[in-house]
């Protein structure tokens, strides 16, 4: 039987010992393999050019080029390459342009080693994946940026959500969880086309773009469980 092919990946931090930490990590899963490291946003989308990687994982500041400006980079000259944004506490405003720019993926430098190996591996796949920490802090921030209308986004959230079918908000709870296409057609027993097109029309109906931007609407909605 032949083996899957590794997720090759991209890693891009200006410190080197969080470079060997990462790495460290992404190294105890087989299917994972590092194919190039960069100490810069600039160096990244270099690299990315030149080895095609199937995800970067972009810390979210970087010197000469940020994660977020080497995001839009990327987006440009390497768009099959899917990334995920390595971010620490107080870079809200960040994480929110990186969301808006088309990262697939959020975790937190200080997470869990499983939920470094988790994200990549569900970016890879075609998922969006947020960090619990990630998805609470956005929807906090979402809450407090708008002159304190959090209550007023929920509401707006909670009827965008309401809108879709019964089915669209099961696979948009599937969504929200980080899981992927083929992950939701196993659980509900259907299709991978069948998901594919319910994600299509979830994203209209939400009047988002990327599947990033559809999950903190299943979070901030209250379709994902809060967590803990």
């Amino acid at each position: 039987m032949t083996r899957p092919a590794a997720v090759r990946v991209l890693l891009a931090d200006d410190e080197p010992l969080a470079r060997t930490g990462v790495r460290a990590i992404l190294a105890t899963d087989p299917g994972i393999e590092v194919v190039a490291e960069a100490a810069d946003g600039h160096e990244a989308v270099e690299l990315a050019r030149r080895h095609r990687p199937d995800v970067a994982v972009l810390d979210i500041r970087m010197p000469k080029a940020d994660g977020i400006e080497a995001l839009a980079a990327l987006r440009r000259s390497v768009p099959g390459v899917r990334a995920v944004m390595l971010t620490t506490f107080g870079e809200d405003d960040y994480i929110l342009r990186a969301l808006s720019g088309g990262a697939a993926g959020f975790l937190v430098k200080a997470g869990e080693p499983e939920e470094l190996l988790a994200g990549v591996r569900a970016v890879a796949e075609g998922a969006a994946y947020l960090s619990p920490k990630v998805a609470a802090r956005v929807v906090a921030h979402l809450a407090v940026s708008d002159a304190g209308a959090a209550a007023g986004r929920r509401a707006t959230a909670r009827a965008r959500v309401g809108e879709l079918t019964p089915r669209e908000r099961e696979v948009l709870a599937h969504l929200g969880a980080g899981r992927s296409n083929a992950q939701i057609a196993r659980r509900l027993r259907v299709v991978e086309g069948t998901v594919k097109a319910h994600v299509s029309s979830i994203l209209a109906g939400l009047g988002v773009d990327n599947r990033a931007a559809a999950a903190v609407v299943a979070h901030e909605s209250g379709l994902v469980e809060p967590p803990r």
